[in-house]
């Protein structure tokens, strides 16, 4: 990324933290309601040894958990494209699915599965499972018709046109849906951990919240955040690697 797209949103935030640390100085607002960003960092060096086996507990669920969102919502759009009366019957209750909220359907799952990490990782995979299997779906079927016409002609088969001409030219929009659930899915997990689990960023911020160390509340928050914006930006990583034949077919 050119240093130019990022100084302005970069100069933005260091604004934002200033003005954050100059009021709650000026105004001398209790720690517990509202910390300064030098005291949130200052929390964050000091419980940041301890806080680490919750980190890497959270990253684990949902590496797990996100990682059968992409097999599920992949293979689903794959067979809704192939058999379009499938898709005209399932599609309806995809939608419907995703109308009950995460928080509502979190209890069950621990009632249904018990309290381990597999109602978790469900939580966490049916999250990234939708927005992947519609971005799929529309990549599929925005692929060129006169290239499918013309491999048609050769005598291609579906087979061929599948993974020749339509799996690639929707690689894009998969990864539009699986950066878009990336983000999603570390959210998920951290809401999913409030609900009963041993270790992750949302026992840790439980139990922050529930003692009134709102430094602590602040420390997982921001933890949360650079997560999601690295999964996000592997992910990007990882499209400009497989898209690379696309750009350069443009390029040339």
């Amino acid at each position: 990324m050119k240093f130019s797209k990022i100084w302005r949103p970069a100069l933005a935030l260091l604004l934002f933290l200033f003005l954050w640390e100059g009021l709650t100085r000026f105004l001398e607002i209790e720690p517990w309601v509202l910390p300064a960003p030098s005291l949130i960092m200052k929390e964050m060096i000091e419980v940041f040894p301890s806080f680490t086996p919750h980190i890497i507990s959270t990253v684990k669920l949902v590496l797990i958990g996100f990682t059968f969102g992409i097999l599920a919502g992949i293979t689903t759009a794959t067979i809704l494209h192939v058999f379009p009366k499938v898709r005209e019957t399932i599609m309806p209750f995809l939608v419907i699915s995703q109308n009950v909220p995460i928080i509502v359907l979190a209890p069950l799952f621990m009632i249904w599965f018990g309290m381990g990490d597999f109602p978790k990782v469900l939580i966490i995979a049916m999250t990234a499972f939708f927005p992947i299997a519609i971005a799929t779906l529309d990549g599929f079927g925005q692929t060129d018709r006169e290239l499918m016409h013309y491999m048609k002609m050769m005598g291609a088969t579906r087979k061929q046109i599948f993974f020749k001409l339509q799996l690639p030219h929707a690689i894009p929009s998969i990864f539009s849906g699986i950066k878009i659930a990336a983000t999603y899915s570390v959210m998920t997990g951290v809401v999913a951990e409030w609900l009963g689990a041993q270790q992750g960023i949302g026992v840790f911020m439980t139990l922050s919240a529930s003692s009134y160390r709102t430094p602590r509340v602040f420390v997982a928050i921001v933890v949360t955040i650079i997560l999601s914006l690295a999964f996000f930006g592997l992910f990007l990583a990882l499209e400009k690697l497989f898209t690379r034949w696309n750009r350069e077919g443009v390029e040339k």
